[in-house]
Formats: structure tokens, sequence, C-alpha cells
């Protein structure tokens, strides 16, 4: 029922229409379209000059629609079509390299799921020690090592460089893997917190009957935390799935190249001067469809995973 209000005379006025509008909820809601559109828009580019014909790329930058679609670039990207054999086309806006795409495939699939296994499995394991282990200076450890947050990437690159080359492994696997693989910070803290939430009363009994602490760390306490494990899996493996600059470096070899590294042949110089910008543009798309499946099927559990979670 409408709420009414009361004239000097005493005689009763509905209420305007204007004053019975929430306008805090059509401030937010316009808000997050403004969040949602600056987020989506740049994907959506990047798939209209995929789509788009190499020699328009320029001449109709401004359309928002490419004018004559075609999945030529992702035919480039996937190894189906080599420029340097097309005849009688206009080749001066394509790059002349190609890309093995399923040997990159399969080295971006070995590289991330080898650090995921390795960083989830040892983060879990430092973090149970920090949760449940008692020893000297504990906490004191715990905080300082979570500095290691506030320590940008970047500045690791040149030690871990140096520490990857003497010890051989330029041009390896191992090498592109080693500086992921066994913890990070935010992997630590992150168990760590799921670790505090759950009952001792297992875990307790558990050692009265005789079982060590990784025997219970193994059997109970991980299987508990399996929705938050496959979070941290994840998170790992896309980020891992990303990560241009450290392959660039170590692993520039044909044999062990990953997908974003080899797609970066695209941003070579074509006939014209410029970038492919069509392949590139391609290459991104096909490059993060794994990651996009991966959110699709496993986002549930990442949200609910970080709204669970809480410093203890």
């Amino acid at each position: 029922m409408a709420a009414i209000s009361t004239t000097p005379s005493g005689n009763p006025q509905p209420e305007s229409f204007l004053s019975r509008i929430d306008w805090k909820q059509i401030v937010f809601w316009i808000v997050i379209g403004i969040l949602v559109f600056i987020t989506v828009f740049p994907f959506y580019w990047v798939v209209r000059t995929a789509l788009n014909q190499p020699r328009t790329v320029y001449t109709n930058a401004t359309e928002l629609f490419p004018a004559d679609p075609t999945l030529f670039n992702f035919q480039r990207v996937l190894g189906m079509i080599d420029p340097s054999t097309l005849v009688g086309q206009d080749t001066s806006t394509l790059s002349a390299g190609t890309i093995n795409f399923w040997t990159y495939l399969r080295n971006s699939f070995i590289v991330s799921g080898l650090v995921t296994l390795g960083q989830t499995f040892f983060s879990s394991m430092a973090a149970y020690a920090f949760a449940r282990l008692k020893f000297p200076f504990r906490d004191q450890i715990f905080f300082a090592y979570l500095t290691g947050l506030m320590i940008p990437g970047i500045v690791l690159f040149i030690p871990n460089f140096v520490l990857i080359r003497d010890l051989g492994w330029i041009g390896t696997f191992q090498g592109v893997v080693a500086p992921g693989f066994l913890m990070s910070p935010f992997a630590v803290f992150f168990m760590r917190q799921f670790f505090l939430s759950l009952n001792k009363d297992l875990e307790e009994a558990a050692l009265l009957d005789g079982a060590t602490a990784f025997g219970v760390f193994w059997r109970i306490a991980l299987p508990l935390i399996r929705g938050p494990l496959l979070t941290l899996g994840l998170l790992t493996f896309i980020g891992s799935w990303n990560e241009y600059l450290w392959p660039f470096l170590v692993g520039r070899d044909e044999n062990i190249r990953v997908l974003t590294v080899a797609l970066s042949i695209f941003k070579s110089q074509t006939p014209q001067g410029g970038p492919d910008w069509a392949g590139l543009m391609a290459g991104t798309v096909v490059s993060i469809v794994p990651t996009i499946i991966l959110f699709v099927f496993f986002g549930r559990r990442v949200v609910d995973s970080i709204q669970f979670s809480g410093f203890k």
C-alpha cells in the first residue's frame, strides 16, 4: 500500500512516483553495468578483430562489427594454412611465420599441469604445518613468509634466471617449471585458512590411533578440503597458462615452447611494417579458450571458496 502524506489543510495526498523510486538501487545497477562493459568490451574487440579480414583491420578499425567475417585467421593459428603457400592473394598484411599449434598446446598443458600439481601439493603441506604443527616461532615465520606477497614477481627474475642457468636448465621443461613448482605465499595463506577451519577432533583421534602427522594430513585433512584444493589448482593453472615472460626467457627452444610464447610470432613485422593484428587476436582467443572452459565448469567453486576464506 502506497504511503500518503497530508496537506496543511489535513487532506491526504498520495506519495509521488519519483519519491517511491529506489535511486540507490538504480545507481548501483548503473555502476555494475559500466564495470561489466569495461570488462567485456575489450574481449569482444579481440574477437571482432580476429574475425576481420587481415586487409581490413585498419580500414574498418572504427566499425563495431567485422565488415567481412572470416575464420581465416583462426585457420592460420591452428596451422591449417601457411601464408607462404597462398597464391594470388594479398599477403602484405600477414606475418610470414607459422606455428605448430598442437605441439605448443601440449607443452602449455605439460608446464601448467606440473606447476599446478607441485604448487598445490607443497603449498598444502606448508599450510597444514603452519595451521596444526607446533614448532618455535611458527606464527612469526608464517607472517615473515607472507611478506613475499609484497615482492613484485619481476624482482625475482634475475636471481631465478641465474640459478636456472647455473643448473644447466636453460631450454628444458624443468627450467620453465622450477620457479613455480614448490610454493607461493598466496597459496600457503589460502590453504592455511581452510585447515584452521577444520574440526580438530578427527585429527586428534587419528593421532591417538598411531597415525603420523603426514598420515593425518594426507588421509583426513586433505580430503576434507577438496573444494578449496580444486580452487587453488584452478587459479594456479590459469596463472601458469597465461605466463609469458619467464617461458620466453628460459623456454624458447622449439620442443618446449609454450603457446603464449609461440603466438608472439604474429607480432613480427608484416611486409607493410606493422604487426599482424588479425592473427595475433585470433591466437589470443584460442589461447584463452581452455581457461574459459575451466571457469565455466569450476568458477562457482572459486567464488564459494574465496567467500568462505578469511583471516584467522
